[in-house]
């Protein structure tokens, strides 16, 4: 089978080692609690990195690591998976984030505590790759909320040299202030509750219907040209051209889901850069997240052997 050339992605955003907590049985916020501890690579940068290398994309890391042990570590699997991890700058103390998350025993999240990484480190990494130059990349994928310096920075670089932008948020602090950004990007993915941030209404689960009322809403008054908002379990509403569309989620048993979302944006990216419909790239971002999210890790470890043998993606690659 003949495929495409591999496209080319630089991925801006963090690196985090995740301590994961699972209860072995019903969770008691006040009492002792039994079940399994681990820790696992995360960030959102990262996550994302991983997958997109997985999926068949040209990757480089754009972040920051501390230059210890774990460190190491991360950038090890990182180059095992055929990540480029040469703008990574490794710093002291800083440069990895973490994060505390406790999972109920059938994988859902029940809360979480975040230390971010250094972002005046972050803008020096990001500074210094930019100033090196994009080269043949074809897009930027951007973990939106680092700061509004790195921001800018990357939308310049991306008008300058002619490269698309595809977005997701991270904890909305820089968004909710610039949502105006939705139109310098060529895609962004978040979910209801971001959305209803995004547009000033309080933070609620939406139906479908009304995730495509206020999808059209934000896409039209900000002149966004790719909009994705996610559901969860109850799938995905996208918009392109003042049209919306829908995407049910696959049912698959539940192990982890932290992640998804990092992987549904990779999956949907991926199928962009290869050309495909927003249709058809939600879908393969809804692919990713199931396979994502039915194992422990915050990524789907066999990524490049799902998508030799799933006929959608097959089709994405192939001439």
């Amino acid at each position: 089978m003949e495929t495409k050339k591999r496209p080319k992605a630089a991925v801006i955003g963090t690196i985090f080692v995740d301590c994961k907590g699972f209860a072995a049985g019903e969770y008691h916020p006040q009492g002792r609690n039994v079940g399994e501890i681990g820790f696992v690579h995360g960030g959102v940068g990262r996550n994302v990195a991983q997958n997109l290398a997985g999926l068949a994309v040209d990757t480089r890391l754009i972040s920051t690591v501390q230059g210890n042990g774990i460190g190491l570590e991360v950038l090890q699997r990182l180059q095992a998976c055929g990540v480029d991890t040469d703008a990574v700058l490794r710093t002291g103390a800083g440069g990895t984030g973490m994060w505390l998350a406790l999972l109920d025993a059938e994988g859902n999240l029940l809360g979480s505590i975040s230390q971010m990484p250094s972002i005046g480190l972050l803008e020096q990494s990001v500074a210094i790759a930019l100033q090196n130059g994009n080269g043949e990349r074809q897009s930027f994928v951007l973990e939106v909320d680092l700061s509004e310096q790195i921001s800018r920075q990357v939308f310049a670089a991306a008008r300058r040299e002619g490269h698309a932008v595809y977005g997701l948020p991270g904890n909305l602090s820089i968004m909710e202030k610039h949502p105006e950004w939705l139109g310098e990007m060529d895609l962004f993915v978040c979910n209801d509750l971001e959305a209803c941030r995004l547009a000033g209404q309080e933070q609620r689960p939406l139906t479908r219907e009304q995730a495509e009322a206020l999808g059209l809403v934000l896409a039209e008054q900000h002149k966004c040209p790719r909009l994705v908002i996610t559901l969860g379990e109850r799938g995905a509403v996208f918009f392109e051209q003042g049209q919306a569309g829908f995407q049910a989620a696959e049912q698959v048993q539940l192990v982890d889901s932290t992640g998804a979302g990092d992987a549904f944006f990779s999956g949907t990216v991926m199928g962009l850069l290869y050309g495909q419909t927003l249709a058809q790239a939600v879908l393969l971002g809804t692919k990713t997240a199931a396979w994502t999210i039915a194992e422990q890790e915050s990524n789907c470890g066999s990524l490049g052997e799902k998508i030799a043998q799933d006929p959608a993606f097959k089709a994405a690659i192939a001439q």
